[in-house]
């Protein structure tokens, strides 16, 4: 028997099997005599679709087209009262989308690094250089002529990551590193 045939054999007993699998559960599940043209024409209705052309398309990765938005010093604000920390810094903002920057709504993803508050230690105040957060967050955007400008009400925070230093421990002695400023 050639190898060929022994493959296409194989798989009409495994999709016979499981057609029969199928079946036998679900008289057991419903307690009804299974409706076998219904079963069969869902799992090919379900299969088509899964390689339909729009579904192909969303399954592929694709890479994020970064965008300028106009309206950064508001997102920040905004960010900063949501995620309730001290500060964004608006030079690592970033803003990425997978959908065209046409004119009309378009989905943004939102990347930037927050700052908490000072810490105080016995009478000293120590103000870090370097973020202490990571934020994610998604929001809609109106893109125009004008250019993309994001809607402040549409800002949903998905993840706030802290950093964990370990030089940020409770040793506030002199010596620092350089991107710390010691007051007190």
């Amino acid at each position: 028997m050639p190898k060929a045939l022994k493959i296409i054999l194989i798989l009409l007993l495994f999709i016979g099997f499981f057609e029969a699998g199928l079946l036998s559960s679900y008289t057991i599940v419903t307690s009804e005599p299974p409706d076998v043209k219904g079963l069969i024409d869902l799992q090919i209705n379900t299969i088509a679709e899964l390689f339909s052309s729009e579904n192909i398309n969303s399954v592929l990765i694709k890479d994020p087209q970064k965008v300028n938005v106009t309206n950064k010093v508001d997102v920040s604000e905004n960010l900063t009262s949501l995620a309730k920390v001290d500060g964004v810094d608006l030079d690592s903002m970033n803003f990425t989308t997978y959908s065209g920057s046409s004119d009309g709504k378009i989905s943004v993803n939102i990347t930037a690094l927050a700052y908490s508050s000072p810490n105080t230690t016995s009478g000293r105040i120590v103000l870090s250089g370097t973020p202490d957060y990571i934020i994610k967050a998604t929001a809609e955007a109106n893109s125009s002529d004008s250019g993309i400008t994001v809607d402040l009400s549409t800002i949903k925070i998905i993840s706030i990551l802290k950093f964990f230093n370990q030089t940020s421990s409770n040793s506030y002695s002199g010596n620092n590193g350089s991107d710390r400023i010691t007051i007190g």
